[in-house]
């Protein structure tokens, strides 16, 4: 089933969709317990229809009519032409019958066809699941891993796929004591005279996205990727409102918090909050980005705060925020510990040469 030719949203899925989405539901539940990390029908509509920037495939494999599990491709078209996204999901009563093997095949297939020499892929694993005493499989990025009795871990490792980076996901209660969100801004505040700290809701006012295209670029290379075949992307102001246009179609809402530099009045950083209505109690952090020559101000911090003040006012419903950090990256893994974020899960970030 390509990218291409899934319905839009408002149209009723066809069958081979829906039971993609239900095996998706079906996982996220038996793994987490909720759906908070999965996306929504309207999301994964709006997703596998692909964009300009990424063409996405999406496959269903049936035997004697029944689904047994899903694979599917994703080929960025603008950079990081060079790599292919890779996923394979098999329904738990078919396991261990080589269906994820073919459907790792197919996949891998496609992207050799495409000329891609790069595979990457990720799953995460729940903090309940790495026991005391694992035996765990290292990162090469040297922070952090995963246990190797992890089923995925075993079967990306079996294909030869190289464990890169590990992030540890973290969760945030809702509501923060009003007395932490002060005293954290008390304090970063003090090393912040020269930023103004400014905001907006799903759309980026027209004077400050071809800033915000510019950071959303930075964003794309200053954030750990260990040994990833990654490269920046390239960001202009059509790109951004071409990702708002798809999120709100998505039905997905947006906080934004952003940094401005006083005297250049030039945007230098920004943190991003999604809520949708669909998975009313939680909310999932995205980007946050301090260019380099503006960091040591408590920036990071202050954004934030910022935008977690704006979520909670808000979307009042929410009992939890979602963040992915990467193990290397202990100065913001520090900011959100400050916060009150506790340990969820990891997510093993893989890859694969082909030769």
């Amino acid at each position: 089933m390509p990218g291409t030719g899934t319905p839009p949203a408002a149209v009723v899925p066809v069958p081979d969709f829906a039971a993609c989405q239900a095996m998706r539901e079906e996982h996220e539940l038996a793994l987490w317990g909720n759906l908070d990390r999965c996306l929504t029908l309207a999301e994964a509509l709006e997703y596998w229809r692909g964009t300009g920037y990424e063409e996405r495939h999406l496959f269903l494999a049936r035997l004697n009519g029944q689904p047994v599990g899903l694979c599917s491709v994703t080929l960025p078209l603008r950079e990081n032409t060079a790599t292919a996204g890779i996923d394979v999901l098999v329904d738990p009563p078919c396991r261990r019958r080589g269906y994820g093997r073919a459907l790792l095949e197919h996949a891998e297939s496609l992207a050799r066809g495409r000329g891609r020499t790069s595979l990457d892929a990720y799953h995460e694993v729940p903090l309940a699941l790495v026991q005391p005493g694992s035996v765990m499989v290292p990162a090469k990025s040297g922070a952090g891993g995963l246990p190797l009795n992890d089923l995925a871990t075993a079967f990306a490792m079996a294909a030869g796929y190289e464990l890169e980076q590990v992030e540890r996901s973290s969760m945030l209660a809702l509501p923060v004591p009003p007395d932490l969100l002060a005293g954290l801004e008390a304090d970063a505040l003090a090393k912040a005279g020269d930023y103004e700290l400014i905001g907006w809701d799903e759309e980026c006012p027209a004077d400050l996205v071809a800033g915000y295209a510019e950071l959303k670029a930075r964003m794309s290379e200053d954030v750990p990727t260990a040994g990833l075949d990654w490269e920046r992307e390239a960001w202009d102001p059509a790109r951004v409102r071409q990702e708002e246009q798809v999120m709100v179609r998505s039905g997905v809402q947006s906080v934004v918090a952003a940094a401005l530099h006083r005297d250049t009045r030039e945007l230098v950083g920004y943190t991003v909050l999604n809520w949708r209505p669909a998975v009313p109690a939680s909310i999932a952090q995205q980007d946050t980005l301090v260019t380099g020559e503006h960091r040591g101000h408590r920036l990071g911090m202050l954004i934030k705060l910022a935008n977690l003040r704006r979520a909670q006012a808000r979307w009042p419903v929410a009992r939890s925020i979602l963040t992915w950090n990467a193990s290397e990256n202990q100065h913001m893994l520090a900011i959100n510990t400050a916060l009150g974020f506790k340990p969820a899960g990891y997510e093993g970030e893989w890859q694969k040469r082909l030769g």
